[in-house]
C-alpha cells in the first residue's frame, strides 16, 4: 500500500503511484536501489472527487506549470510563488478577490487533481461539439459461420452508438471495398487492389477526395476543412441516418467470392485496408477523433503488413523464427505499420483491433500502430466467442459499464529541476518536445517532455522513467527543501465531445543522506515496483537481443535483498525483510514464470497482446497479471484468499483463480461428483447448491468489470482443462515429493522450483560477502 494509508481506493484522488515515495538524492544511490525511480500515472482515470472548473487555469510565466495548491501565495501583494522554478507571478485581475477565508478550489490542500472545463469561443461551435467517429474495417476472407456471427455484433454496435456518432464501412479480401453511405437508393462501392501499397494521395483520388489536398496547413478544427462540401457525408454520416443502409448492407454482405487454389491461403490484404482507412479518415476529418476499428479474422498473406506468404506450406511465424531471423516477412511488416502509426497519430486518430481467429493474425506486427495511437486490441478464438462478443459490445455501451473513451489526449509533465524524464512506457507517442528536463538515456518514447496519446480512456495507465541528475548548485541536503514536484497535464475531449485540461500535482520527498536506507525502505511501493520491473523486462526482451530476462531479474532482485535486507554477512539463517519488502520476491517468482517472461508456450501475437496490456493497465489490475489470485469456497468456511499453491486444492473445495486474461472455477473432485449426482437439485441440499453458484457470482463481478471481458474456464480436478490453474500454482508438490502429499490434493509434472526453494536460493547469494 502506498502512503495513504488503507484506504478503498489505492490509487486516491492522483491516481498515481511510485515505486519510491522518498526519493534518493543522487544518480549513485538511485543505481543503489535497484528498482527504477519510475510512477505509474492514470491521465483521466473517472474519480467523483475531481472538481471540474468553469475557467482557464493560471501558468507560471517561466516554466508554464500551472498553479496548484503547493504553491506559495502571498495574498496581500497578490502574488503565487511556482515550487517549480520558484519565480514570482502575479495574479491577474479576475483573482483580485483571493484572501486567506477565499482561496480558488486549485488551492485547496486535497484538490491535487482538478479538472478545467475549456469550452469553445464561438458559441455555434458550442452547440455542435465534435462528435466521435468510427470507421469499421470488416475481414471477409472467414468462412460463413464466422461473417454471420460478425454481423450481428456490428448490428448490436450500430444500435448502441450514440445518434450523432459519424459512421463509416468498409470490408476487404482479396481486394478492398469502401461503400458510400450517401446513396441509400444505390450501394456503391469503389474497390481498390490489394497487392500493392497505397498512398494517401491515391486514396484521395480514386475516391474522389483530392481537392481537399489544396487546403491549408496546420489543423483545421471541425468538419468543414477544404475538402468539397458534401464529400465526407459520401462516406461517414450520423448513425442516425446512416443505420438503415449499414443493417441492408450487412444483409447483402457475403464472404469473399476470389477463388481459392488448392493448398493456399486466402488472398487477405488487412495492410491495404488499414491505409485506405487512414487516407480516407486523414482527408475527411484530418484532426479529429475518428477510431479505425479492424475487424480481423487471419492472417495479412498479401500486399503490405503480410506476415505470411499464400502458400500454406509455409508456417506462420513463431518466437523462435523471430529470435533465428526466420521470418522472412517480419521487418518489413513492421515498417509499414511503423509509418501507419507515424500517419495515425499526425492525424489524431486512432487503431483499434479486434483479432478473432484460432491462427495468429499479425497482431504482433500491428502493435506498433495500435499502441502509438492509444487503441484498443482484443484477440479472441471466434468471433462468436464472448471475449469478442462481450468486449466488442463494451466500447459503445454507455453507463457505468462504459470505457470513457477519450480522443486527441495530450500529456505534458513538469518536474522539480534535480529530475529528468527517460520516457514512457504505455500507450502514447513521443511528440519531441525537448526541454531542459529531457534524460540523456531514453526509456521508451523519450527525448520530449510532451506525448500525444490520439485515444485514450479512464482506464489508460502509463508509467513515467525519471532521472536524478542534481546540478552543483542544488540546494544541499539537510536544507530546507526537502520536497520534490512533478506535474501531470492532460488536454483531451471527452466522449461527449467537451475539451477539457487535468492537472495533476505530486509532492515527495527527498530523502535525507545516502547512508540511510529505512527512509527508503518506508516509501517503497512492492506491487509498483513488480509491475515496473515486469514492463521494463518486457521492453528489454523486445528491444535489446540475447537478453536474458530470467537472469536478469534474479540478478536484480539479489542485488535488491542485499541492499535492503537484515542480515549477518554469509549466514543465510539471519536473512529477514522488510514488511514494505516481504512480497516482492514472491511477486519476481510468479513474473519469472508468467507468460511476460515465458513466451516459448505463446504465439508472437498472445505476447504482443499481453504486453500490450500489461503496459495500459493500473497497478491493481497489472499485479493480478504478474501474480494470478485464487479463493478458496468450502463447506466449513466463508470464501477466502487462498495460498497461490498446489497445496491449496482439495477434494471438498472450489477454487475460483483469477488470472486477468482467463477466469478459472475448478471444482476438487468431491465437489465434482457431487455436482454430477445432482445433488443441488435436490431440496435438501440447499447449502450445495449455493457452494456451485457462489463462484460462478464472484467472477461474473470480475468479468462485468473488465476490458477486454476475460475467457471463463469452468473444470474439475483431474480434467483436461484443469491445466489453466495448475500453470499459474507453486509446485510445492512435484512428481520428485509426492511421497509427501496429503491426500485429496495435486502434484504438478514439472522441473520448475518452487517458491520455497527459490527463497532459500535468493537468501543464501543475497548474504553472500
Amino acid at each position: 500500500m502506498s502512503e495513504m494509508g488503507p484506504s478503498s481506493d489505492v490509487d486516491g484522488i492522483d491516481a498515481v503511484r511510485m515505486t519510491w515515495n522518498v526519493w534518493p538524492r543522487s544518480k549513485v544511490d538511485a543505481s543503489k536501489c535497484v528498482v527504477p525511480v519510475a510512477a505509474s500515472i492514470s491521465p483521466i482515470r473517472h474519480s467523483p472527487d475531481v472538481p471540474i472548473l468553469p475557467y482557464l487555469p493560471l501558468h507560471c510565466k517561466s516554466c508554464a506549470s500551472t498553479l496548484n495548491p503547493y504553491s506559495r501565495v502571498d495574498f496581500s501583494a497578490k502574488i503565487w510563488i511556482c515550487p517549480f522554478c520558484f519565480q514570482r507571478n502575479h495574479f491577474p485581475p479576475h483573482y483580485s478577490m483571493i484572501s486567506e477565508s477565499n482561496v480558488p478550489a486549485e488551492l485547496y490542500p486535497q484538490y491535487t487533481t482538478v479538472e478545467y472545463s475549456v469550452g469553445p469561443t464561438d458559441p455555434a461551435a458550442a452547440a455542435s461539439p465534435p462528435q466521435p467517429v468510427f470507421l469499421f474495417v470488416l475481414d471477409i476472407c472467414v468462412i460463413e459461420e464466422e461473417l454471420e456471427f460478425v454481423k450481428s455484433a456490428l448490428r448490436q454496435a450500430i444500435g448502441l452508438l450514440p445518434d450523432n456518432a459519424m459512421v463509416g464501412f468498409m470490408s476487404f479480401g482479396t481486394q478492398v471495398h469502401v461503400n458510400e453511405l450517401g446513396f441509400a437508393d444505390l450501394s456503391k462501392v469503389y474497390v481498390f487492389r490489394g497487392t500493392k501499397e497505397i498512398t494517401k494521395e491515391q486514396v484521395l483520388d480514386q475516391l474522389g477526395l483530392a481537392v481537399g489536398a489544396h487546403r491549408g496547413a496546420g489543423y483545421p478544427k471541425g468538419v468543414q476543412n477544404g475538402v468539397v462540401p458534401g464529400t465526407i457525408s459520401r462516406f461517414l454520416l450520423p448513425a442516425s441516418e446512416c443505420e438503415y443502409t449499414l443493417n441492408f448492407l450487412l444483409d447483402e454482405l457475403q464472404i469473399d467470392q476470389w477463388p481459392l487454389e488448392p493448398g493456399n491461403r486466402q488472398l487477405r490484404c488487412t495492410g491495404v485496408a488499414l491505409s485506405v482507412a487512414a487516407g480516407l479518415l486523414g482527408a475527411c476529418l484530418p484532426g479529429t477523433g475518428a477510431r479505425i476499428i479492424a475487424l480481423v479474422g487471419g492472417p495479412c498473406t498479401e500486399g503490405p503488413g503480410m506476415i505470411v506468404s499464400k502458400d500454406l506450406s509455409e508456417p506462420v511465424r513463431s518466437h523462435k523464427d523471430l529470435d533465428k531471423d526466420g521470418a522472412p516477412h517480419f521487418n518489413k511488416a513492421l515498417k509499414f505499420y511503423e509509418n501507419l502509426a507515424k500517419q495515425l497519430v499526425s492525424e489524431g486518430h486512432v487503431l483499434d483491433v479486434f483479432a478473432s481467429a484460432l491462427d495468429q493474425v499479425g497482431v504482433a506486427e500491428m502493435k506498433v500502430a495500435v499502441e502509438r495511437t492509444g487503441g484498443l486490441v482484443v484477440l479472441a478464438e471466434s468471433f462468436g466467442h464472448s471475449v469478442f462478443k462481450d468486449s466488442f459490445k463494451r466500447i459503445f455501451k454507455d453507463g457505468e459499464q462504459s470505457l470513457g473513451l477519450s480522443f486527441n489526449g495530450t500529456l505534458e509533465i513538469i518536474c522539480s529541476k534535480d529530475i529528468k524524464i527517460q520516457g514512457i512506457i504505455g500507450p502514447c507517442t513521443s511528440l519531441e518536445k525537448k526541454g531542459p528536463s529531457c534524460s540523456d538515456t531514453v526509456i521508451g518514447q523519450g527525448n520530449t517532455t510532451s506525448w500525444k496519446m490520439c485515444g485514450l480512456d479512464k482506464s489508460t495507465c502509463l508509467t513515467v522513467f525519471f532521472d536524478i541528475s542534481p546540478s552543483e548548485r542544488s540546494t544541499p541536503p539537510g536544507t530546507a527543501n526537502q520536497q520534490l514536484y512533478l506535474q501531470f497535464v492532460t488536454n483531451y475531449q471527452n466522449p461527449e465531445g467537451q475539451m477539457r485540461i487535468r492537472v495533476t500535482t505530486v509532492a515527495r520527498r527527498w530523502a535525507e543522506t545516502s547512508a540511510n536506507s529505512e527512509e527508503l525502505v518506508e516509501g517503497f511501493d512492492q506491487e509498483t515496483a513488480a509491475v515496473v520491473m515486469a514492463r521494463l523486462t518486457s521492453l528489454k526482451m523486445e528491444m535489446e537481443e540475447e537478453f536474458d530476462a530470467t537472469r536478469w531479474l534474479d540478478r536484480s532482485l539479489i542485488r535488491l535483498c542485499s541492499r535492503f535486507g537484515d542480515y549477518r554477512k554469509d549466514n543465510p539463517s539471519t536473512f529477514t525483510l522488510n514488511p514494505s519488502f516481504s512480497l516482492f520476491p514472491q511477486f519476481m517468482f510468479n513474473l519469472r514464470r508468467s507468460q511476460f517472461v515465458q513466451v516459448f508456450n505463446n504465439s508472437p501475437d498472445e505476447t504482443a497482446y499481453f504486453r500490450m496490456l500489461l503496459n495500459r493497465e493500473n497497478i491493481t489490475n497489472s499485479l493480478v497479471m504478474i501474480q494470478p489470485s485464487l479463493i478458496s469456497y468450502s463447506f466449513n468456511s466463508p470464501p477466502s484468499p487462498a495460498l497461490l499453491d498446489v497445496a491449496s486444492i482439495a477434494a471438498d473445495r472450489i477454487l475460483l483463480l483469477d488470472a486477468y486474461f482467463s477466469i478459472v472455477i475448478f471444482h476438487g473432485t468431491t465437489i465434482a461428483q457431487w455436482r454430477n449426482m445432482g445433488y443441488q437439485n435436490q431440496s435438501i441440499h440447499q447449502a450445495f447448491a449455493q457452494l456451485l453458484q457462489a463462484p460462478h457470482e464472484d467472477a461474473q463481478i470480475i468479468i462485468n468489470d473488465r476490458f477486454p471481458v476475460p475467457r471463463l474456464v469452468v473444470c474439475d480436478q483431474h480434467g483436461s482443462q484443469a491445466r489453466f490453474l495448475l500453470a499459474k500454482l507453486n509446485p510445492s508438490a512435484t512428481y520428485n515429493s509426492a511421497h509427501e502429499i496429503a491426500a485429496g490434493s495435486d502434484v504438478i509434472f514439472t522441473d520448475d522450483v518452487s517458491l520455497q526453494v527459490f527463497f532459500e536460493h535468493l537468501q543464501r547469494l543475497a548474504v553472500q560477502s
